[in-house]
Parts: C-alpha cells; structure tokens; sequence
C-alpha cells in the first residue's frame, strides 16, 4: 500500500483506540440520555417519518442507544431491517419484529433472527442510519475497522439519507481517510440534532 495510505491506516487506528477509550468513560446516565436525545431527533426527521424502509443497526456497548429508536420505528410502522454479520465481513440484513425477535450473533452483537434477505437488502432503504466512532465536516466517518459498512454503503443510491450517529465531541473537522472510505450525508448528535453534509 502506497505510505499516504499506510499513514492513514495507522492515524485512523490511534484515533480510534483514543475514541473507544472515551465512550468507555462516559457514564452510563450520559450514554443513556444521548441515546434518548438522538432517537428524538431521528424521529423528527421528515425524510425518516417518511420512509417506508430503514436500514438501521443495534447498538452494542457504548455506542451511542439505537434500541428505543429501532422499536420506535417499527411500532411507527417502517420496515426496520437491522445488519446481520457474514463470515467474510460484509452485511446481510433482516427484518426486525421487536426485541424478541432478536439473538446474539458474532461479537456478541444482537441481530434478527429472520430469515436474511441480502446484501442488496441496504440499497432498497429509504434512509440508512449508521454506526460511526466519528464524522468529520466532510461526511468522512470512522467505524471500528472492520470495513463492513464501508461496503454496505457503497451500495446504497446518492439520494438516499445515510445518518451518522454519534456524541456530541465526534464530530470532528478532519479525519485520515482511504480510497475505500464511504461518507455518510449526516450526523445526528444529542445537543446539536441533525447536521447535514455540503
């Protein structure tokens, strides 16, 4: 790999143990409130009130709560399909029921446990909502390296909302990126609430 890349590589990964670190210390009543404050704002999105199928995700430690906005959406009425890891990385994705509808997949992370419907399940979403360590100005986001939502969006259509969710002090105003990176088109942050990209 060219040094530019393999310089990003190794600033992206110092960011995040230093990222990771930080959520760790937050207090659970914080991580809790920032998840409510985050839901609420999701919610209040036009563009989410008004799609028919979201592609979201379940969060896992401390990442900011996506659990009361998934149920809220489906209780809402959307098709709420949440990822399902494959053993080469990538996302499948199925539909959730509500919290019984869900098991404890690899990483210890929840996933349906409805029948998968397919990678190309993301690039039929309305609105794609996800997980991100941080966003910089520009809709670069840091994940946890594993490269799986890079894909999942790089099949997802320009027009379609792809949102970010993160705490207050991630969003930054630069990040490392490599050629294989995908932006998302937002951020939804507890005190700021919804901020798109130019």
């Amino acid at each position: 790999m060219p040094a530019s890349e393999g310089d990003a590589a190794a600033a992206k990964a110092t960011l995040r143990r230093r990222l990771t670190a930080a959520r760790a210390a937050l207090p659970e009543a914080e991580r809790a409130a920032a998840g409510r404050l985050i839901r609420d704002h999701v919610l209040e999105m036009p563009e989410v009130s008004g799609a028919g199928t979201i592609a979201a995700y379940y969060s896992a430690g401390p990442e900011p709560d996506t659990h009361q906005l998934v149920f809220a959406l489906w209780k809402r009425g959307s098709y709420v399909v949440l990822p399902v890891l494959l053993p080469d990385g990538d996302l499948d994705w199925a539909s959730y029921e509500g919290p019984d509808s869900l098991a404890p997949g690899p990483r210890g992370i929840l996933q349906p446990v409805e029948p998968v419907r397919g990678t190309g399940t993301v690039a039929r979403a309305d609105v794609v909502l996800v997980p991100a360590l941080a966003v910089d100005t520009a809709g670069r986001r840091l994940g946890r390296g594993g490269g799986s939502y890079d894909r999942a969006l790089a099949r997802v259509g320009p027009m379609v909302p792809t949102i970010g969710l993160i705490y207050d002090g991630e969003f930054l105003d630069r990040l490392p990126a490599e050629p294989h990176d995908r932006p998302v088109r937002a951020v939804a942050r507890p005190s700021h609430g919804i901020t798109w990209m130019q």
